[in-house]
């Protein structure tokens, strides 16, 4: 028996060293979204491209931050994206990185009348943000206690919107396009950091090693900046 096996193992690869990647991510456009039944958006065509340049298998599924993030730390093969890289969360992952390097900013609704000069003025007013979302761990880090804590960034727009919040972070990239469909405004900078892709602890080094080579060639290529100018970004702004 144990014959018969190493020769269909000999024959065709065998399921235990089968390589099939598990990404999470969540609804957030343009980075990462979905049109229909298709997934798309910035940081998902690069994933894509990356793993079509390995050959790797892989599935992708769009879900609540929090769920999405807490898989990534705890299933083996599993990846979510795109995720802030910061001094807590760097033991917590193995990275393939960046996906892009960002700033956070505080935005408000227009004609709210809110305004601060800084984050200590920022702190007085009302912060929304999304539950397990690395925005969520700066604001506390900073000092900031007023938060309203949403299942996901779409809720936390829709609040900011109606005026049940004050303030929410955003990416500055996003921003840049979100201005353009709603009456929303910068207030003012609260963080800036790169942005990757990050694999539970147990993540084959040879594939994390395989797929950064595969985006750094993306980045190289300005392929990169290609896939922001086509979702309305510039990375160079």
């Amino acid at each position: 028996m144990k014959k018969l096996l190493l020769l269909a193992c000999l024959a065709l690869p065998c399921a235990a060293h089968a390589q099939t990647v598990a990404f999470t991510t969540e609804d957030y456009a343009p980075f990462n979204y979905r049109e229909g039944k298709v997934i798309k958006g910035a940081t998902v065509e690069q994933v894509q491209k990356v793993m079509a340049a390995i050959g790797v298998d892989y599935t992708l599924e769009v879900m609540p931050w929090a769920r999405a993030y807490g898989l990534a730390r705890t299933a083996p093969m599993t990846c979510v994206f795109a995720t802030a890289h910061n001094s807590a969360r760097d033991p917590l992952f193995k990275w393939i990185e960046p996906l892009l390097i960002d700033r956070n900013i505080l935005i408000t609704r227009k004609g709210s009348g809110i305004a601060a000069a800084n984050l200590d003025e920022a702190k007085k007013y009302t912060i929304g943000t999304q539950r397990e979302d690395y925005t969520e761990t700066i604001l506390k880090e900073k000092g900031f206690t007023k938060l309203d804590i949403a299942s996901d960034f779409n809720a936390t727009l829709r609040k900011l919107l109606s005026g049940r919040i004050d303030m929410m972070p955003i990416s500055e990239l996003y921003f840049e396009k979100l201005k353009a469909d709603q009456p929303v405004e910068m207030v003012t900078v609260l963080s800036a950091q790169p942005m990757g892709i990050a694999c539970e602890k147990s993540f084959p080094d040879d594939l994390r090693a395989k797929m950064q080579a595969a985006l750094d060639k993306l980045i190289a290529d300005g392929d990169q900046k290609q896939i922001y100018l086509k979702y309305g970004m510039n990375l160079s702004e």
